[in-house]
């Protein structure tokens, strides 16, 4: 008998292009799992809402971010691709985890703190049981492991205290998740100006987009923040070298890694040339992501079709929790 494999899920918000953060944080470990898990991902739509009310690109949004996923390596032959809004089930569990939270814990979550200083014009419920959505997603396919950076891991130590509070007070139906890299430590990709992460939210020129065409890419790098060389052999890299030579040994051949380290620690480094080089590597390695991208939004039927395909499967997966939910709760389970 096959051995059934354990679930995974994972989502991302449909609210802007992906870019190499998101790619190598994310994706491209999404990607080799599909072989080994029962993968679930989904585009948050709904959770977009906290803080992008306006939906009037919402669809178009999402059609193209699956573009993207798929062009990077998701394949809905293997992976259950879905729009969480397509799966209303999400919401009538979302509903029952709300009677298990409560505001004090809610409102000391690190991400809720961030948005009310980002946006204090703005602070909705939905912001405040964020965590509570965001366990519902992971607990109605009673999802095993969930593939997330170190920013959201006090979002799954909620979704655990909500199962297990759940479990005790109602019966055993969740398995307790955790959170999980997969394979080698994620890889944290920096913005170009070194200040901090790649995200959506920096300034569009010190983050490199997989949408980027090759001259926009070829800009971006060289105008990267560096300095004169090291003055010292073997000295230790500024952070925002250090992001130069990650993205290097990402695109560009193990030998030239290898040369521009030695120009380095030699104190011979010419970051020009180094730049250079690094335009040329990252264009190849972008162009066919962008590409296969392109060719699929220019067939939006096709991607209509992966998210119609996944939102039937997740919602059986999410029907059959609820079921189990509703009767371990005393509810008609018809």
């Amino acid at each position: 008998m096959e051995k059934k494999k354990e679930i995974v899920l994972s989502g991302i918000r449909p609210t802007g292009f992906l870019h190499l953060g998101n790619y190598y944080g994310a994706l491209r470990n999404w990607a080799r799992m599909q072989d080994e898990y029962e993968c679930f991902f989904f585009i948050a739509d709904w959770h977009s809402l906290t803080t992008h009310s306006d939906t009037k690109d919402l669809k178009k949004n999402t059609l193209r971010l699956v573009s993207e996923l798929v062009a990077g390596g998701l394949d809905p032959e293997k992976c259950v691709i879905y729009a969480q809004s397509d799966v209303p089930e999400i919401a009538e569990l979302y509903l029952y985890l709300n009677m298990l939270a409560y505001r004090g814990e809610l409102e000391k979550t690190a991400t809720f703190k961030d948005k009310v200083r980002q946006q204090p014009e703005n602070i909705n419920a939905g912001l405040l049981t964020y965590p509570v959505l965001q366990a519902a997603d992971i607990l109605i396919h009673r999802a095993l492991k969930v593939p997330v950076g170190k920013d959201q891991e006090q979002h799954i130590e909620m979704t655990r205290n909500f199962a297990e509070r759940f479990n005790y007070r109602y019966g055993e139906v969740f398995p307790v998740p955790t959170a999980f890299s997969y394979g080698a430590d994620l890889i944290r990709i920096l913005n170009l100006e070194g200040s901090g992460k790649m995200s959506k939210s920096e300034n569009e020129m010190n983050t490199i987009y997989l949408n980027d065409d090759d001259s926009l890419i070829t800009k971006k790098i060289m105008k990267a923040r560096t300095d004169q060389g090291p003055v010292a052999e073997n000295s230790i890299k500024p952070e925002y070298i250090q992001g130069l030579f990650t993205l290097l040994s990402l695109v560009s051949p193990a030998e030239t890694v290898a040369k521009f380290e030695e120009d380095f620690n030699h104190c011979r480094i010419r970051y020009g040339d180094m730049k250079k080089q690094l335009a040329e590597d990252m264009v190849s390695f972008i162009n066919p992501l962008r590409e296969k991208a392109h060719t699929l939004q220019r067939s939006p039927a096709i991607i209509k079709g992966i998210l119609a395909e996944g939102a039937i499967k997740a919602r059986k997966s999410a029907s059959a929790t609820l079921l189990l939910v509703r009767e371990a709760m005393g509810f008609n389970g018809e």
